[in-house]
């Protein structure tokens, strides 16, 4: 629309017609947009300007017909219907010529008037925020809009523009007000909110300071509009947030493996050790396998350390397989549970889902753990394994504390499952900062 004249003459035209054949000398018919209720009367003496000023506008001879028209302002005591027709060829003149003022007051009358239907009304009032907002008029344009929503509060596409012409003029609080009644809209009709409103509103957000506000609109980006970026940036987030766990770090790679956020060997090797140490050398062949699938291990100075690496690890990954077994009887005889939810995590990673839950459960009612939160998390992050989301939402949902392990399992709620992942190739833009 880079044009007043485009955006309303199609618009008026099909509204309320571009002429004025029906005024006449004396009693005219209604026409489509007037109240059938009302006589449109046009005084006798008036029917001669007004056909010429009709032939003008055919003519697109708008200078000589404004001329006109403003000549008619020595008719007194003008009829509700010609000052009607009088601001509707206003209107016209200003949307051939491109004059913003002229139109907006000749919408005024219009829309106050009696000739047109509520709806015909809405479409004025919205072009005149839209062309507003296009000449980069904010406060005018917010003005019509909001005159709008107070007609027609559901409208996405003018609280969409309010929204911007909120944040474009700096008003990032009420930016963020209407994004949110967009979202509430969305959530009501089951409708997946658009990227652009959560980048909109994520930088509303990074602009007021609120970073609890901008994270809160990541996790809407990673559930709706997964990309790496958006994940990689929420999950730095939470790996900084206060009181997060170092416990919980080979938790956060578990996470940032799955959605592809690990770009450095220093972060595979991590992960790798990490894993070994928690007794789950499968896991930690699955990380080191990922390394190297990425070409980010085995190249480069490091490429023996990391050979050697690999080659311990699936050496213990081998020899874990064949004392499952004795572990899992050592752990059932240990006086607290955090051998039984270490082995039975074990047993799942191995492909043995349903004897690895059975053993966590045990371990988690036989007490004696470090960090209960963390087991359940484990045990949520099992039951996802193995293809069980409701009991797993069921147990992440039941997480309490604030050392992470709740915000970790919030978040693996988000991650879509692997067959829908892998038709998400191309990574798309970052989120506004």
């Amino acid at each position: 629309m880079k044009k007043i004249s485009f955006l309303f003459a199609a618009m008026m035209f099909a509204a309320i017609g571009s002429g004025i054949a029906p005024v006449t000398m004396g009693i005219a018919h209604a026409d489509e947009a007037a109240d059938k209720a009302k006589q449109q009367t046009v005084r006798a003496e008036m029917g001669k300007p007004l056909t010429e000023i009709q032939t003008l506008l055919d003519q697109k001879q708008f200078p000589a017909a404004l001329e006109k028209i403003n000549a008619l302002s020595v008719f007194e005591k003008q009829t509700p219907y010609e000052i009607f027709v009088v601001a509707r060829m206003r209107a016209i003149v200003a949307s051939g010529t491109s004059n913003t003022e002229l139109l907006a007051s000749a919408f005024e009358v219009m829309v106050n008037s009696d000739f047109l239907k509520d709806n015909e009304k809405l479409r004025l009032i919205e072009g005149m925020a839209g062309t507003y907002f296009n000449e980069k008029k904010y406060d005018l344009a917010i003005n019509w809009g909001k005159r709008y929503l107070e007609k027609d509060s559901s409208s996405p596409q003018v609280h969409n523009m309010v929204a911007r012409a909120n944040y474009l003029k700096g008003d990032f609080a009420n930016a963020i007000q209407e994004l949110k009644v967009i979202l509430a809209e969305d959530q009501k009709a089951k409708r997946i909110p658009t990227e652009e409103n959560l980048r909109l509103l994520a930088s509303s957000y990074q602009q007021s300071k609120d970073n609890a506000g901008y994270t809160s609109v990541l996790e809407m980006m990673v559930e709706y509009h997964p990309t790496r970026e958006y994940w990689g940036d929420l999950l730095y987030r939470t790996e900084h947030k206060a009181g997060f766990s170092d416990r919980l770090r080979l938790d956060l790679y578990r996470l940032m493996l799955v959605t592809n956020n690990m770009d450095d060997p220093g972060q595979y090797v991590e992960m790798t050790e990490l894993a070994l140490l928690a007794g789950l050398p499968t896991e930690a062949k699955t990380a080191v396998d990922a390394g190297y699938a990425a070409n980010l291990l085995g190249t480069g100075k490091d490429a023996a350390k990391h050979k050697q690496l690999r080659d311990r690890v699936y050496k213990q990954a081998a020899e874990d397989i064949k004392t499952l077994d004795a572990g899992e009887t050592a752990a059932k005889n240990a006086k607290t549970g955090v051998g039984l939810v270490n082995i039975g995590y074990n047993y799942v990673i191995n492909g043995q889902s349903e004897k690895g839950i059975g053993l966590i459960e045990q371990g988690i009612a036989k007490g004696g753990l470090k960090s209960a939160e963390e087991a359940k998390l484990h045990l949520g992050m099992a039951y996802l394994k193995a293809g069980n989301r409701d009991k797993a939402t069921e147990i992440f949902n039941s997480l309490q504390g604030t050392d992470g392990a709740a915000d970790i399992a919030k978040l693996w709620l988000k991650v879509r499952p692997m067959e829908e992942k892998s038709a998400d190739k191309a990574p798309a833009a970052p989120a506004a900062k």
